[in-house]
């Protein structure tokens, strides 16, 4: 099987929406990531860091969906990384009550042996030097490395943000921080402008408004899955992008033809994610409701036109 390395945050969240909240609950964007690659035949592994508050039931539940977390740092006596939230009503928007960065402050990667020569690298949201940091570590080159980032990096660490975004193939963001990074409205124009910052693909998420693939000249959409009710949109992007960077992995064709098909079944495990809170709905998702909605999504899609 082909083999999938996962970067990013492991973490407690405390999330606040319009239909109720949590206390400290499973997040963060590794978590995300690896729970949608799951779904996926391949072999998988998180780099990350957790305190020693992090409970044993949140390892073992990444364990038993076979994610290697030997790459996962327990700090004795720190503290998991927390975010906190609040959503507002058009759930689009939202309020960081609380960041709390914890061990992630200090946090080294050390990428696992035998992951040094994983096909894909999926970089979650993270400081662009640990996301570089990773790369260096890397043996053989990967087949494809896909970047995830957001605006708090452009704001804070932009030069170091330009120089990771160099050596990956994809970037995924949404379309404000496509607009804010490439300084253009349009997001033809804003792919076009990132293309030319290095990665050869850019996937601009709109949330329920669905996701662009930009490839030289070619562009590529994907409507969301037009849901009865959100819950919870956090999590959603890195559940997508999970979704997308596992199915490259164990498909191993890094065509645009294939990366349609990623997208589509990135859009379709995020879907699920936002029916429950945290990652609730991503542990108890099952094949056959994956493979049910994916035939909705053909379904919505698809059309005869006469020309």
């Amino acid at each position: 099987m082909n083999k999938l390395l996962i970067v990013g945050t492991v973490a407690f969240d405390a999330i606040e929406t319009p239909f109720g909240k949590t206390d400290k609950i499973l997040g963060g964007a590794g978590t995300y990531i690896g729970l949608s690659a799951a779904h996926f035949k391949l072999q998988s592994a998180i780099v990350s860091v957790v305190g020693d508050d992090f409970p044993q039931e949140y390892l073992d539940l990444l364990t038993d969906r076979n994610i290697d977390i030997s790459g996962l740092e327990v700090v004795k006596g720190g503290k998991t990384f927390f975010w906190s939230g609040l959503y507002h009503n058009d759930l689009n928007s939202r309020d960081t009550l609380a960041t709390e960065l914890n061990v992630l402050a200090d946090f080294q990667p050390k990428v696992p042996q035998n992951f040094k020569n994983a096909d894909v690298v999926m970089l979650g949201n993270l400081h662009p030097l640990v996301q570089s940091s990773v790369l260096d570590q890397m043996e053989t080159k990967p087949k494809l490395v896909v970047l995830d980032t957001m605006n708090f990096w452009m704001d804070c660490a932009l030069s170091e943000l330009l120089d990771v975004i160099k050596r990956v193939d994809v970037i995924t963001i949404n379309d404000e921080e496509a607009r804010q990074l490439s300084g253009e409205y349009s997001l033809v124009k804003a792919a076009a402008k990132i293309h030319a910052m290095g990665p050869k693909y850019i996937v601009i998420k709109k949330g329920e408004h669905g996701a662009l693939l930009f490839h030289d000249k070619e562009i590529f959409f994907a409507p969301a899955l037009p849901l009865e009710e959100v819950f919870d949109p956090t999590g959603a992007g890195d559940t997508f992008a999970g979704g997308f960077a596992g199915y490259i992995t164990q498909s191993g064709d890094i065509s645009f033809e294939n990366m349609k098909n990623a997208i589509i079944y990135g859009s379709n495990l995020a879907s699920f994610c936002v029916e429950k809170f945290g990652t609730e709905r991503m542990v108890s998702l099952e094949k056959d409701e994956v493979v049910s909605r994916l035939k909705q999504f053909k379904s919505l899609t698809q059309f005869d036109i006469e020309l």
